[in-house]
């Protein structure tokens, strides 16, 4: 395939969707590096996946279904507190197992199965782009609110509490933003994509950057340049989406040696 197929309107879609998705989940991403829960993200990611392919059992459509299922899964991490990496395992591995059954129980299930964990961006319809950019209002709505007392529950813990402030408000607020962010992904550029978004650039960003805002600046643009030349490259390559976004990531990693990494204080000053 030739470089001209980029620019065909049967592309521009898809490639609205990816340029919202992609560096908004990033960013997302970065504070879930931050409190250290990295991992839920793929875990939230595969119990989308899940729920996407059992929409197709159900008769349901993809992305409320993809939103529903990973909605009950934060809702589980909330009632457990402080989750921790090994109940994220726990909600991943059902994730997958309830996709993989699903689509060997359904007509339609393994067709979705497989596109949700290729992450097909060329296939997204228009209601993955309404969805993309209520995600971006809310987020930019939100996350402004969100931020500083995110970094303060983070850098003083006992902060809410001898305060007597409802600190969990922050939290469940930002969770189901999260959760939103990474089904409304899933379904576009696949779980393994949704995830190398999610725990990659900001995994650069955090031995890069000087500064909680050069962090959330790096992450958003490591991932929008990935996610460029992996829309282009895909398409030029006629190979599937969501696993050129992964390798594209993967290759960045080597960036994180190009600085020393800095103090953690100064890291997190906002």
């Amino acid at each position: 395939m030739t470089l001209s197929l980029i620019f065909d309107p049967l592309f521009h879609l898809p490639f609205l969707v990816g340029l919202v998705l992609a560096p908004l989940v990033a960013t997302l991403g970065a504070y879930l590096r931050l409190r250290e829960e990295w991992f839920a993200s793929l875990a939230f990611a595969q119990v989308a996946a899940a729920g996407g392919v059992l929409s197709a059992m159900l008769y349901l459509p993809l992305i409320p279904a993809a939103l529903a299922t990973a909605a009950l899964a934060s809702i589980g991490k909330g009632v457990l507190q402080k989750a921790g990496n090994e109940n994220y395992a726990i909600l991943f591995l059902l994730g997958w197992s309830v996709a993989l059954l699903g689509a060997a129980n359904s007509p339609h299930g393994e067709m979705l199965g497989k596109a949700v964990m290729d992450g097909q961006i060329y296939f997204v319809g228009g209601q993955h782009l309404t969805a993309a950019l209520l995600l971006l209002l809310a987020t930019g709505l939100l996350l402004p609110w969100l931020s500083p007392r995110l970094l303060m529950a983070q850098l003083f813990p006992d902060h809410f509490s001898a305060n007597h402030l409802a600190g969990w408000r922050y939290h469940l607020a930002f969770d189901l933003l999260v959760v939103a962010g990474i089904a409304v992904t899933t379904t576009a550029v696949g779980v393994m994509g949704s995830f190398a978004l999610v725990f990659i650039p900001p995994w650069i960003a955090f031995r890069l950057a000087v500064g909680w805002r050069s962090v959330l600046l790096v992450t958003a643009a490591l991932a929008l340049g990935a996610y460029l030349f992996a829309f282009a490259a895909a398409i030029v390559l006629n190979q599937p989406f969501g696993p050129v976004l992964v390798c594209i990531l993967v290759v960045m990693t080597p960036l994180r040696f190009l600085q020393p990494r800095q103090h953690r204080l100064p890291l997190l000053r906002s």
